[in-house]
């Protein structure tokens, strides 16, 4: 890891965001939103995404290899962007720094409570997500009276990846999906992957009108601000932060994704091989 100097001004340094693949896009769009003058630096792990169908050690040793390598860019915060890797990997992420870390889960979890009329909660999500039992524990935490319904949506993603957010499949699939939540009566639904928020706009229209859609990207963003204010973190500078991303593979249509899910072009992009990544499995903390 490279060492940092005494004299190092933390508030300067970047916020580190990382995902399975470009889903986390979504939580740096809003993070960029709330905190325009911040540095942030993306990796993407493309190459081996998608992370909800692989196993929790596999997981596991993915979201190390990844926190060693922004913290030692180095980084003042982590935002793990990715619900499989906050479900089954969080442990890891905080057994390896003392700064502060922000989940998707948690987020989304207060959000929900907040929201909830009934306390009948559904949440989507990737297999792994789901069979983690993430969010039901973490809102249990809260409330143990809230009931709380889960779906797993693996097609989902490949659809969002696929363009097809607003193909009649994509319709067709989410009322498969959906339909035995809307027959629970939840009034919340949480979006427990980073695609989701993509696929909102046909959510909308197949949900009841009481049933409010817990963006997690949104919540995050406010979270990081908290965060970073809480220990004076927040850069004091009032020009625009900078942005680099990384990514461990350029996936055929990464141009036409990475636009759909920011609304413009990346640009400030760098390979970083699959290997390299791996080194980092065999450093200390």
């Amino acid at each position: 890891m490279k060492k940092i100097s005494p004299s190092t001004d933390f508030t300067y340094l970047p916020i580190g965001i990382f995902d399975s693949g470009l889903g986390g896009l979504t939580v740096y769009r809003q993070i960029r939103t709330l905190l325009p003058s911040e540095n942030i630096i993306y990796l993407g792990d493309t190459a081996r995404v998608p992370y909800g169908s692989k196993s929790t050690a596999t997981i596991r040793d993915f979201t190390s290899q990844i926190t060693r390598f922004l913290l030692n860019q180095p980084v003042k915060a982590l935002v793990i962007a990715c619900n499989t890797a906050s479900s089954l990997a969080l442990d890891v992420v905080m057994t390896l720094t003392h700064l502060p870390v922000i989940n998707v889960i948690e987020p989304g979890v207060l959000e929900a409570l907040r929201l909830t009329q009934r306390k009948r909660v559904g949440v989507i999500g990737t297999r792994a997500t789901i069979e983690s039992e993430a969010y039901p524990k973490k809102i249990h935490e809260y409330d143990p009276s809230l009931q709380v319904y889960s779906v797993p949506c693996p097609l989902f993603v490949p659809l969002v990846e696929e363009g097809w957010e607003h193909h009649l499949v994509t319709k067709m699939i989410a009322e498969e999906y959906l339909n035995p939540l809307i027959s629970l009566a939840i009034d919340t639904l949480i979006l427990g992957c980073t695609h989701y928020p993509i696929l909102k706009p046909v959510l909308q229209t197949i949900l009841p009108l009481n049933v409010t859609i817990v963006d997690s990207s949104q919540v995050v963003a406010q979270a990081v601000r908290h965060a970073l204010e809480a220990l004076n973190l927040l850069n004091p500078q009032t020009i625009p932060g900078t942005d680099l991303f990384y990514v461990t593979d350029f996936p055929r249509k990464f141009t036409a994704i990475s636009s759909r899910f920011l609304g413009y072009e990346l640009k400030n992009i760098q390979k970083i091989s699959i290997e390299t990544l791996s080194q980092y499995s065999q450093q200390n903390p």
